[in-house]
């Protein structure tokens, strides 16, 4: 998982709580009704959220920082009973590499999973129920692979003239349908260990294939990594046999020769051991098997890969002007040379980027346990529908409380009133007001179990969107409400830890 990710990804905002006079107090409460617990009363300023910067694999929402104590509060829009953002995840655990990007659990946390997702591009079917996009970059690839190989083909087999386009357009689908395989080939590996794949994504210089969740052992994620290659060069050795059948110098014998090489490429170039390529990944599940310590594992293999991507920019054009990979020597300074050089650049730039979302998805798995449902839950006072909002925010007070339920005649609760519908509220017109117009009804994605954490809590948590999730014991009762705003303060804090 690069670093993402995934197991690569709250995003909403919300006051720290309900306190009187905006004095300011604990960013997170330890317990609901703690002693740093502040007492409810008139709203205090509202914090925002802001985008993080960019895990995995585009893509995804990611968990966003807060502003400083004391940003102004924004009132709310519209209905006040509108529902918000769930917290969203940081870049998945994905990375684009030449003619494949890595596997590996895309980030966690992950986005709520949609039919076409952010930028998804064109689906093109459900092969083992995973839906496969091609990017709109792709068709810019594919564009410059049949102007390459038609220039190749003209050389070789000039007698077609302008059909050696369409025969090199043939070559591009052809080359990227062996990415296509590669990438199901981690699919498969993946489902058989019951590892989620949200989609594959053929782009830019490869494709990706967004697994969620990390492997269990370093077992798996040797398998994992090292499928994709394997299958690349079974198609190596398919294209080579079938060669034989075909006479040389013709169309079906050049583009059998083409793949067969292009897919050795492939195999070669993923099995370079550094991160995100599938050779990182098997490198770090030897660390990882040999130190115990997953961590351990992600950092040697993305140190490598940064190393790698260093070998590639600097190497790769003087390899080929110098004629080391099978063409003529270069002069210096020609439009080759720039090429080469560009092409380097490229590739040394998306292997840099994935090695370093490596590590940083890494760091979020390993921060992610610190993040439980009971610790940050605020402490919550039930009122009728009926109370008014003054009197509400004055029980709050007394109680030490935080946030405000709304329960039936029987106790039961109903609705949690939204901590921005009442920043949007004047504090004259709060005796007129009843906190059922401030309410949001609790579905059952809502209700959530005071027990949750680290994954499974972000997971609850995209599952339903939502500001504000009343939280139970496992007895029913009502242990508070935790508002998605104090988890993301909660993970911006860990993450800014070191580990």
């Amino acid at each position: 998982m690069d670093e993402s990710g995934g197991s690569g990804r709250p995003q909403s905002g919300g006051t720290d709580g309900l306190r009187p006079d905006g004095a300011d107090g604990s960013e997170e409460s330890t317990r609901p009704g703690g002693p740093d617990t502040p007492a409810a009363g008139s709203p205090r300023d509202q914090d925002t959220g802001s985008d993080a910067p960019s895990s995995t694999h585009r893509p995804a929402g990611r968990l966003t920082k807060t502003p400083p104590e004391g940003s102004p509060a924004e009132p709310a829009a519209g209905d006040p009973g509108t529902e918000g953002d769930a917290p969203k995840a940081t870049p998945k655990d994905t990375h684009p590499d030449f003619a494949h990007a890595t596997h590996g659990p895309t980030h966690k946390p992950v986005p709520p999973k949609d039919k076409k997702g952010p930028g998804g591009g064109l689906l093109m079917g459900r092969p083992f129920g995973v839906p496969v996009y091609v990017a709109p970059s792709w068709f810019l690839v594919a564009a410059l692979i049949t102007w390459v190989f038609g220039g190749q083909l003209d050389r070789v087999l000039p007698e077609l003239g302008a059909a050696r386009y369409l025969v090199s357009l043939f070559f591009a689908v052809a080359f990227y349908a062996s990415v296509l395989v590669h990438e199901l080939a981690h699919t498969v590996a993946a489902l058989r260990f019951k590892l989620p794949v949200r989609r594959i994504q053929l782009q830019f210089f490869g494709g990706v294939s967004e697994i969620e969740k990390e492997s269990e052992t370093p077992g798996r994620e040797f398998i994992l990594a090292f499928v994709g290659p394997l299958l690349s060069l079974i198609l190596a050795g398919i294209f080579y046999a079938a060669m034989s059948v075909v006479e040389p110098g013709t169309v079906p014998g050049v583009l059998l020769a083409g793949l067969m090489i292009s897919n050795l490429i492939v195999a070669a170039f993923n099995l370079l051991p550094g991160l995100p390529l599938d050779g990182g990944r098997m490198l770090r599940a030897v660390i990882w098997k040999i130190t115990g310590k997953p961590m351990s594992g992600t950092v040697a293999a993305a140190w490598v890969g940064r190393a790698l991507a260093i070998s590639v920019l600097v190497g790769l054009p003087i390899l080929n002007q110098s004629g080391a990979l099978g063409g003529e020597t270069q002069d210096i300074g020609g439009m080759d040379t720039v090429t080469d050089a560009l092409l380097a650049a490229i590739l040394a730039a998306i292997i840099w980027t994935g090695a370093g979302n490596s590590l940083r998805m890494a760091r979020l798995r390993e921060h992610l346990p610190e993040l439980r449902a009971r610790a940050l839950t605020r402490r919550a006072v039930p009122v009728e529908s009926a109370t008014p909002l003054s009197e509400a925010l004055r029980r709050a007070n007394d109680s030490g409380a935080r946030a405000l339920v709304v329960v039936d005649a029987d106790g039961d609760p109903t609705s949690v009133v939204r901590e921005a519908a009442i920043v949007g509220v004047p504090e004259h017109r709060r005796p007129w007001v009843t906190v059922s117009g401030l309410a949001q009804d609790i579905t059952e994605g809502m209700r959530i179990s005071a027990e949750l954490a680290g994954e499974e809590l972000l997971d609850t948590l995209r599952a339903t969107p939502a500001t504000e999730y009343l939280v139970v014991e496992a007895s029913g009762e009502i242990y508070g409400v935790l508002s998605a705003a104090d988890v993301e303060r909660a993970f911006v804090k860990a993450m800014a830890r070191p580990s």
